[in-house]
C-alpha cells in the first residue's frame, strides 16, 4: 500500500484536473452513505470526528476519517486533520493511504470553484475571502483557476493572519486586508466564507445584484456564516440535498426562523452540472452555494491523485 504525503497531494492535484474529475463524478454519481458525525467532548472543548465512505458501483472504494478541533487555532495548529484510505474495487484491496488534510482542503475549494463555474458571473474579478485558516489560500487559487480574478480582499478576526495571506498572493493579485466587512461585500463579485463561525458574518442587506456567495465553513447545524436575509434574497444551491438537510446550519437556522424553506433550494450541484436544472439565469441574480462537503468529492480527489501518480 502506498502512503501519499501532503506534498504529493499538492503536486498531483492540479486545479484543472481536480475540477474536471469532480464534474464527472457529480454527474455520474457514486454510492455515498450519510457520513458518520461524532461529537467528542475533550478536556479543552468539543471536537468532531467525521467518517465519510463512498464507492463506485464497479470501481474504487474509499473512506475518509477527519478530526476537527476548532480549539487548535489557539495553538497555531490546523483545525482539520485526517487521512483517506483508497481501495481497488475488484477485490477490495487497499491501494493508498493519502494525507486527508491536504486532500480535503483542495477538494473543498475545487467543489466551490466547480459550482462557481455555473453560478458566478463569467466576468467576476473581485474575490472576498472571509476567514484566514488553511482553506483560505485554496479558495483563492481554485476560484482564480475558473474566473478572471484580479483583486482579492481578505477579512479575518486575526489581522496578522489576514495580512500574511494577502502578502502571499500580492505578486499575483491586487490584494488588500479589509476591516469593514460590509464595504468589502459590496465590492465583491464572489464572497467566499471559510470560517467556523456560529454567528452570522454576512448580512443579506449588504448583497448587491450579481454577487455569488460561496459558503464553505459551517458544517454543523449550530454553525452559520450568514443571516436569514442572505438566503431569502438569493437563489440558493447546495452541494447535496442530504448534506444540506442534515448539517447546513445557514439553511437550517434560517428555516427555524421562518425565513426560508427547504423547498426554496433551487438545485443540488449534480442537477446543475447535468443540465436538468438551471444555474445562474441572469447577470443580476444573487446566487448562493452552500456546501457541507460530500464523500463523493473525497473519492474523486483520491482517484485523481492515485491515477496521476500511476499514469
Amino acid at each position: 500500500m502506498r502512503v501519499v504525503s501532503a506534498a504529493e497531494v499538492e503536486r498531483y492535484l492540479t486545479w484543472e484536473g481536480l475540477i474536471k474529475r469532480l464534474h464527472t463524478t457529480f454527474v455520474n454519481g457514486v454510492e455515498s452513505p450519510p457520513r458518520h458525525h461524532h461529537a467528542m467532548h475533550r478536556p479543552d472543548g468539543e471536537a468532531t470526528m467525521l467518517l465519510m465512505p463512498a464507492w463506485e458501483p464497479a470501481g474504487y472504494i474509499g473512506v475518509k476519517m477527519v478530526n476537527v478541533f476548532p480549539q487548535n487555532a489557539q495553538h497555531n495548529i490546523p483545525a482539520i486533520s485526517g487521512l483517506y484510505l483508497l481501495s481497488e474495487g475488484k477485490h477490495g484491496q487497499p491501494l493508498a493511504c493519502i494525507d486527508g488534510s491536504e486532500l480535503t482542503r483542495r477538494r473543498t475549494a475545487a467543489a466551490s470553484a466547480l459550482a462557481a463555474q455555473a453560478l458566478a458571473n463569467e466576468a467576476a474579478e473581485t474575490l472576498l475571502v472571509v476567514g484566514t485558516g488553511k482553506l483560505a489560500p485554496m479558495v483563492i487559487e481554485a476560484h482564480a483557476s475558473i474566473r478572471p480574478i484580479k483583486r482579492v480582499l481578505v477579512w479575518g478576526r486575526n489581522p496578522e493572519k489576514a495580512s500574511a495571506i494577502a502578502e502571499a498572493y500580492a505578486d499575483r493579485f491586487d490584494t488588500q486586508v479589509v476591516s469593514d466587512l460590509q464595504d468589502a461585500v459590496v465590492q465583491a463579485d464572489i464572497v467566499s466564507c471559510v470560517t467556523l463561525s456560529t454567528e452570522p458574518l454576512i448580512k443579506g442587506e449588504w448583497l448587491t445584484p450579481g454577487t455569488h456567495v460561496d459558503l464553505i465553513g459551517a458544517f454543523r447545524p449550530q454553525m452559520r456564516e450568514t443571516d436569514a436575509e442572505c438566503l431569502r434574497r438569493s437563489v440558493v444551491f447546495v452541494d447535496t440535498y442530504a448534506g444540506a438537510k442534515g448539517e447546513a446550519g445557514d439553511i437550517l437556522q434560517a428555516i427555524d426562523e421562518g425565513a426560508f424553506r427547504f423547498e426554496d433550494i433551487k438545485a443540488e450541484l449534480a442537477e446543475v452540472l447535468a443540465g436538468t436544472k438551471p444555474g445562474r439565469r441572469s447577470a443580476e441574480a444573487i446566487t448562493l452555494f452552500k456546501s457541507v462537503g460530500a464523500s463523493l468529492e473525497d473519492l474523486a480527489a483520491a482517484i485523481e491523485v492515485w491515477e496521476a501518480i500511476n499514469q
